[in-house]
């Protein structure tokens, strides 16, 4: 097995090459300088501190030949979840954590068929995240109309592990489990928050947002558990009347998260601001650009673009290429250079 290392010090790369070369073929590299043009590597180990900025754009721009390598490897200090997340996103099929020996790492080298392992992965792992995340927001909605306090912690557990799912297993198999799995309001609050961690992935946002993001789309229609089911899932076009009841959910779930230990004024901005646009014809208060927060606007894109592809009973699904069409035609509404940083996970990712 030819096994290519690259890390972000010479001494690491020093530990790991003489950890493996008695057992591989072994050529390796510095991250800083990393060209990884052997055309017939098997398997990639990649140590280096992903919670540097100048390690993580590294990897983002050699990501086109890693996705080539079969095997890819990542060591990380320490599993912090958030960690593991992010060195899937970056193209990770198996990650370790904290002091590896060359037991650990060779067994994760030798372990046979990875495309199959990930596979069963996809659909466990996936339904898994998706089965919590439901039952997380069934228990707020259920906690809003009796009056109970809300599991905050559960609904962030729920978030971190549909974080994880992406990650691992991609936001197409997220999609299918969805929509397969879950319909109405739970099906697209849970789109909502695959897409919006996926697009936070993808831009490369810190550890911190990822996780304020999932926060925010596991609350942004919490609101709506004060809006009649008939309402809620009504099939077809709303009337006006009906439209202006949709329209209170954002200031509803405002009003009662507020005050809620546990929930950021970040997210609870976003929960209240989730239905502006950057043109001032949003609402509830009518916001224009400058008000408007980074994550808001990132949490508005996945959320109108959830609604559109999400599956319903009554209407055929709408296809991603479609959807994306209707976001850039959204001139003045949103904010174009992150529609556009959007084209990857709208359509390919």
């Amino acid at each position: 097995m030819h096994v290519h290392i690259v890390a972000d010090n010479a001494v690491t790369l020093s530990a790991i090459s003489t950890m493996l070369k008695q057992k591989c073929a072994v050529t390796s590299e510095l991250l800083c300088s990393a060209g990884i043009r052997n055309a017939d590597i098997d398997a990639i180990v990649v140590a280096a501190d992903i919670r540097i900025v100048e390690n993580i754009s590294a990897l983002k721009a050699a990501s086109a030949k890693l996705t080539r390598i079969p095997k890819r490897v990542f060591l990380i200090d320490r599993r912090g979840r958030l960690s593991v997340v992010q060195a899937y996103a970056l193209g990770a099929t198996h990650v370790l954590a904290d002091s590896v020996n060359q037991a650990q790492l060779l067994a994760k080298l030798f372990d046979g068929d990875v495309a199959a392992i990930a596979s069963d992965q996809t659909v466990s792992g996936g339904l898994e995240a998706a089965s919590a995340g439901a039952a997380s927001i069934a228990s707020m909605f259920a906690a809003v109309v009796s009056g109970a306090p809300i599991d905050i912690g559960s609904a962030k557990t729920a978030g971190s592990r549909i974080a994880e799912s992406i990650a691992e297993n991609g936001l197409s198999d997220w999609l299918t489990t969805v929509r397969r799995h879950h319909e109405g309001t739970y099906q697209h609050c849970l789109l909502v928050t695959g897409i919006a961690v996926d697009f936070g992935l993808s831009l490369g946002v810190a550890t911190g947002d990822i996780e304020r993001l999932y926060s925010a789309a596991m609350f942004h229609d919490i609101g709506k558990a004060k809006i009649p089911l008939a309402v809620l899932d009504k099939p077809g076009r709303l009337d006006d009347r009906e439209r202006a009841l949709i329209e209170t959910h954002p200031a509803a779930g405002h009003e009662v998260l507020k005050g809620t230990p546990g929930i950021s004024p970040e997210v609870l901005d976003a929960v209240r601001h989730h239905h502006e646009f950057l043109d001032g014809s949003g609402y509830p208060d009518a916001l224009c650009a400058e008000s408007i927060t980074d994550i808001v606007r990132i949490l508005t894109i996945s959320d109108i673009f959830a609604a559109l592809i999400e599956h319903r009973t009554y209407k055929p699904t709408m296809p991603r290429e479609t959807a994306y069409e209707i976001l850039q035609g959204m001139n003045g509404k949103l904010e174009k250079p992150l529609v556009e940083a959007f084209r990857e996970v709208a359509l390919s990712r």
